[in-house]
């Protein structure tokens, strides 16, 4: 069997969690391959909003096995908060959640990292989450760091000690003083609850039940444009986004990789800094943010939101080989008599191209725009297909072309029932 890969296409918040949650009834497992709480993966159903930021969007199935893999950053505060969450929803999710020993653990310590160096940017900040998520990475890179297999060593204490000496002095560098507080009690008590939950070498996991023909889903966090290689730098996250990520992030061969599937909003969104080429700074982008809800299920900040920008979208699925596209989240823009598509940018220099440059952020870019009638339909009452509005589906079918991969889900509603399948077709 293959592993199935479910990855973002834009800056994050396309809508991977409710995807997942529709494909997972077809899957054996359902594993995360990266990012951290950082992430926010909403799902609704039976009239109820539940957000997963480090646990897999399986897990509300229970015959679903859901993996954290190795290259997730885990903040074990954060994930015993999760766990509760779901426990008093009725959802023990320690009896199918299994945790890589090799993820990375996020300490106190990673958070006031993050603030500090986050500060000393002044002006050009990142647009960080705070959550400690690029220190952790730093320190897996740098050797130094953590892994939840560590806390089963009898030295786990002095590792920690160790490692958090070391963030002293970087701390002080910066001028200011570590201070842990409660924080690192909170810290041990969430890793004392780790202890007793299913922690494994989860790439044999992977490996052997793909062996015994069980189908896997491996579920990325944040999005393509976010790549710590290929997004807009350095207003990017801090791991690899991409399809690679799941190889690395799970310990899966290239050659088991199967259906791809790109995730992307009807318009496109993005938190915190960085490049946004069809931003929208009037009031059509007051009025999108405030009709789809664009606020941040993880930090609560407003998304900066714009129509749908093509030329990323073609690099995302040059980058991941994408071979099934999910678009979401189109009952957004019913409101709208004509929908903005942009479809090429035009250089400082005149130049008219799809492609994009070097740097985002140094290159002067303006959005070409093709304009499409609206459909003026409610898409929350449609249930088939087959009742889409024909502006709807000739929208669908614009990007198609452009984008030459089809369209096979089609997002009309934040319910898991508002989601229509569409044949897969040649395009």
């Amino acid at each position: 069997m293959a592993v199935d890969i479910l990855i973002g296409l834009q800056w994050g918040d396309e809508g991977k969690g409710k995807i997942v949650d529709v494909l997972a009834p077809t899957y054996d497992i359902v594993a995360r391959f990266q990012g951290g709480p950082n992430a926010g993966h909403t799902l609704e159903f039976e009239g109820t909003k539940h957000v997963l930021h480090q646990i897999p969007s399986g897990i509300f199935h229970p015959h679903i096995q859901n993996i954290i893999g190795n290259g997730v950053v885990l903040d074990p505060i954060v994930f015993r908060i999760e766990m509760q969450k779901l426990q008093d929803r009725g959802v023990d999710a320690s009896q199918n959640l299994f945790i890589s020993k090799k993820a990375s653990l996020i300490l106190p310590s990673h958070k006031v990292l993050d603030r500090v160096s986050e500060e000393a940017l002044g002006t050009g900040k990142i647009g960080s989450t705070l959550k400690g998520i690029g220190p952790t990475y730093q320190d897996k890179i740098g050797r130094v760091g953590l892994r939840i297999g560590d806390i089963l060593a009898e030295d786990f204490q002095d590792r920690y000690n160790k490692l958090v000496d070391r963030h002293r002095k970087t701390v002080e560098f910066y001028g200011q003083t570590l201070d842990l507080g409660e924080q690192e009690q909170i810290f041990f008590e969430a890793v004392e609850y780790l202890r007793t939950l299913k922690l494994v070498d989860s790439e044999y996991m992977i490996n052997d039940a793909l062996k015994n023909g069980k189908r896997v889903l491996a579920e990325g966090a944040q999005g393509s444009l976010l790549d710590v290689d290929f997004g807009t730098y350095p207003f990017v996250t801090s791991s690899t986004t991409l399809v690679a990520g799941a190889c690395t992030g799970l310990g899966v061969a290239p050659r088991y990789i199967g259906e791809v599937y790109g995730i992307f909003k009807a318009y496109c969104t993005r938190v915190g800094s960085g490049p946004f080429p069809t931003e929208l700074l009037d009031e059509v982008g007051d009025q999108i943010r405030k009709a789809g809800n664009e606020f941040g299920s993880t930090t609560g900040r407003p998304r900066r939101c714009g129509w749908v920008d093509l030329p990323t979208l073609k690099y995302s699925i040059m980058l991941n080989g994408v071979t099934q596209l999910n678009m979401m989240k189109a009952d957004v823009l019913t409101e709208f008599d004509t929908i903005k598509v942009c479809t090429h940018y035009k250089l400082a220099s005149g130049e008219i191209t799809d492609r994009l440059p070097h740097s985002l952020d140094t290159e002067t870019m303006e959005p070409i725009y093709e304009e499409l009638p609206g459909w003026k339909v409610d898409l929350n009452q449609i249930d088939t297909v087959e009742a889409l509005p024909e502006a709807f589906n000739n929208y669908m079918t614009f990007l198609e072309q452009q984008l030459e991969v089809p369209i096979t889900i089609a997002s009309v509603g934040p319910d898991r029932k508002s989601t229509l399948r569409r044949e897969k077709v040649g395009v």
